[in-house]
């Protein structure tokens, strides 16, 4: 009778935890298994950059797409990005193109947004390592369609749904009972949108680095905020903001009202928002093509934004928690110098009001 009573007990208790238990049988299904239930977020995110980050050429040729001269699609396996900033091509062993077919030198990056060429680790031989930020369900295991110069393997190119989101396939059975991962942290976002160290802001070149938006944001002042605070990831960048500065910084948007600033068009991200940052060209000394994320600005004309330290013996450069007067002012105030900014700082959201 005990003996009986237990093993009852044992099938309870197992039919509990088959309820309760996660399904470790859950797989990849890809994006467009999401369209079905979620075709708002789905749209949105399909004009987004993110499912483009690498695209099968057999795919990408669709594109309006130039290739490297002398080079055909039937040279190219892969394409990294092309949609808004940049193209890079991957040749059909896995390498990144740096060169021309010969050997000889030649520009293989093309800047979307300028219609221009430049080099990119000329001349050199470049495996694609770009995981897991390319791709979705990355492992360093492997080599990509057998390809040499490929490390590691993945579900899909492109940063996907399920990247974000885990592996649908129990939540698409289960008509969405079965929950998907929903990650708000900006540590999420930090897993991608940093270069090495998060709490560095890697530089070069006089401008930050491309990819640095999360440890901008540990080094601003807004580093208790999360991305979608302000953001809605499934969007376009141009259009994924939702919520506006003056939101939080009434008293500056009420100062700002009615002043020469704002009549003139000058937005608080022009000058808290700089293209600091550049990703494919710089668009002038002050100008490169992405916004940073560091917000504050340090209008001491002797203030310096960069600094530079050896990292294992070589020396780096990385961006202080602050943008300085040359790229805040002298962006548009071309033929000013920063003691004249530093000067006008002062009162300069109710500037001439």
């Amino acid at each position: 009778m005990i003996a009986r009573n237990f093993v009852k007990i044992l099938i309870m208790a197992a039919s509990v935890l088959a309820l309760v238990a996660p399904s470790w049988s859950a797989d990849y299904i890809g994006s467009d298994a999401c369209f079905k239930c979620h075709p708002s977020q789905y749209n949105d995110f399909k004009v987004s950059g993110h499912p483009y980050k690498l695209q099968k050429a057999d795919t990408a040729k669709f594109w309006p797409l130039p290739l490297p001269r002398g080079y055909s699609w039937d040279d190219i396996s892969y394409v990294i990005g092309g949609a808004y900033k940049k193209s890079r091509y991957i040749d059909k062993k896995g390498y990144i193109i740096t060169a021309a077919k010969d050997g000889s030198d030649l520009k293989t990056q093309y800047n979307i947004e300028t219609g221009t060429w430049s080099y990119y680790h000329k001349g050199q031989k470049k495996p694609y390592k770009c995981g897991p930020c390319h791709m979705t369900a990355y492992s360093k295991k492997g080599h990509q369609d057998g390809l040499e110069g490929m490390i590691g393997t993945w579900k899909f190119p492109g940063v996907q749904c399920e990247e974000c989101h885990g592996p649908g396939s129990d939540h698409a059975k289960s008509a969405g009972k079965k929950k998907m991962k929903v990650d708000a942290s900006a540590a999420a976002c930090g897993k991608c949108h940093v270069r090495g160290n998060p709490k560095k802001v890697p530089a070069k070149g006089g401008f930050i680095r491309h990819h640095e938006q999360y440890p901008e944001l540990l080094a601003g002042a807004h580093k208790s905020l999360d991305c979608v605070t302000c953001h809605n990831p499934h969007k376009k960048y141009k259009f994924s903001i939702k919520r506006q500065c003056a939101t939080c910084h009434a008293s500056q948007a009420s100062a700002f009202r009615g002043s020469i600033m704002e009549k003139v068009g000058v937005a608080c991200i022009d000058c808290h928002m700089p293209r600091a940052t550049k990703s494919a060209t710089a668009k002038g000394k002050y100008e490169g093509d992405i916004r940073t994320h560091l917000f504050k600005i340090n209008a001491d004309a002797k203030a310096s934004m960069f600094y530079s330290e050896k990292v294992k013996g070589k020396k780096k450069t990385f961006a202080r928690g602050f943008v300085t007067s040359d790229f805040a002012c002298l962006n548009c105030h071309k033929n000013r110098n920063r003691k004249w900014a530093e000067a006008k700082a002062k009162g300069i959201h109710s500037y001439s009001k």
